[in-house]
Parts: structure tokens; sequence; C-alpha cells
């Protein structure tokens, strides 16, 4: 069962994910920051990340980073969720592997990290 770390501070998001991926048999772990997600990270060892863009501490954007910057993290996918700062998101292919504005549908959100998963 792959496991799958949510780092989103609106904890309604958070929530819905986690329910949205274990009803498709995926273990989710969750963070509200992204530093917080570097932690969790180092238990976990998640084989994909989903991550908002606004957060306090540590934005999505320096968390992917902090994340590819490890010799673990170089190759992991990395979903970015993000409402105004998409754009963003989609100038960095280095960091996510994904973007999907908010609000996003959650089924193609599953269908985006079952695709991704399958390619590992």
């Amino acid at each position: 069962m792959p496991t799958i770390l949510v780092v989103d501070d609106e904890y309604l998001i958070a929530e819905i994910l986690s329910f949205a991926l274990e009803d498709e048999g995926f273990m989710v772990v969750k963070a509200s920051n992204g530093q917080k997600g570097l932690d969790v990270l180092e238990r976990e060892r998640p084989e994909l990340i989903i991550t908002d863009y606004m957060m306090p501490v540590m934005n999505g954007q320096e968390f992917a980073s902090a994340v590819r910057a490890q010799p673990s993290g170089s190759q992991l996918p990395i979903i970015l969720m993000s409402g105004a700062q998409a754009h963003i998101g989609i100038q960095r292919p280095d960091l996510f592997n994904s973007v999907f504005p908010k609000p996003f549908d959650v089924d193609l959100l599953i269908a985006e990290v079952k695709k991704l998963l399958d390619h590992d």
C-alpha cells in the first residue's frame, strides 16, 4: 500500500484528500506546513507528495526544493495544489511533476496520483 504525504495548512482540504486517497487504498500521512512535512518525510518515506503552495513557516516551493535536495527526494513525485500560485508551479517542472489549481477535481487528482505511482 503506497504512502502519500499531504502537506496543507487547510485542515478541511487535507481531510478531504486523505479520505479520497484512503478510499482508493492509499495510506496517507499529513503535515500542516512544509517544515512539518520534512519531519514526516524522514519518518514515513512516502512514495508521493501532494503539497499546497501558500502555507506558514515554509511555502510549497521551499518545501519542494528541500525535498529535491535530499537524495531520497530527488525522484519523488510531487503534486502542487494551489490557487493563485499555480502558475509558479507550472514554471518549475524541476520541482513539481503536476500542478492542480484550486479548486481541484478530486477524481482527476487521484487519477494523476495513480499515473505517477505507476511510472516508478
